[in-house]
C-alpha cells in the first residue's frame, strides 16, 4: 500500500508596492525645498506705492522736483544729509527749515545695507513728526 502524498504550496504573491518609501522622499525633498528657498524680501520697506503718488506739477512740465531732502542712513546708525552726520534734534532743526521753505518738500530715505532697522524707524519717526507728507525709502539694488 502506497500512499501518494503530495505537497501543494501555495502560489508565491507578487509583492505589494508599498507607498511608504516615496512618502518618505517626498516629505525630505519638501524639507529641503522648505529650508533653501527665500519667502519675502524683508529688506524694503515700501512707504509710497509708484501709483498712488501724486505727481507734483514741476514734474507734469518736465522740470525736476527742486525741493526734495536726500536722507542717507549709514552703517552707524545716524543720518547724513550731504555727506555730513546728523544727529535726531539736527535732523527736527533741518526738516523744520526746509518745510518752512516749501511744505511740500519730498524727503527720500535711504539707508545703507548694514544700518540697524531701529536707526531707519528712528528717522522715519522724526520725519512724521516734522509734518513731511511726502516720504519715500529707497534702496539700491547691487548691479550683477
Amino acid at each position: 500500500m502506497t500512499s501518494e502524498l503530495t505537497l501543494h504550496r501555495r502560489k508565491p504573491t507578487r509583492p505589494l508596492i508599498s507607498l511608504v518609501p516615496m512618502i518618505d522622499v517626498l516629505l525630505i525633498l519638501l524639507v529641503f525645498f522648505m529650508v533653501t528657498s527665500t519667502y519675502l524680501n524683508l529688506d524694503m520697506i515700501p512707504a509710497l506705492a509708484q501709483s498712488d503718488s501724486p505727481a507734483p506739477a514741476q514734474e507734469v512740465s518736465g522740470e525736476a522736483n527742486a525741493s526734495a531732502l536726500l536722507l542717507r542712513i549709514g552703517a552707524d546708525g545716524a543720518p547724513y544729509h550731504q555727506g555730513t552726520p546728523m544727529t535726531l534734534p539736527e535732523l527736527d532743526t533741518l526738516l523744520a527749515a526746509r518745510l518752512g521753505d516749501d511744505p511740500t518738500t519730498q524727503v527720500i530715505i535711504l539707508p545703507t545695507g548694514g544700518a540697524a532697522l531701529q536707526s531707519l524707524v528712528s528717522v522715519m519717526d522724526s520725519v512724521t513728526l516734522a509734518g513731511v507728507v511726502n516720504m519715500r525709502v529707497v534702496r539700491l539694488e547691487a548691479s550683477p
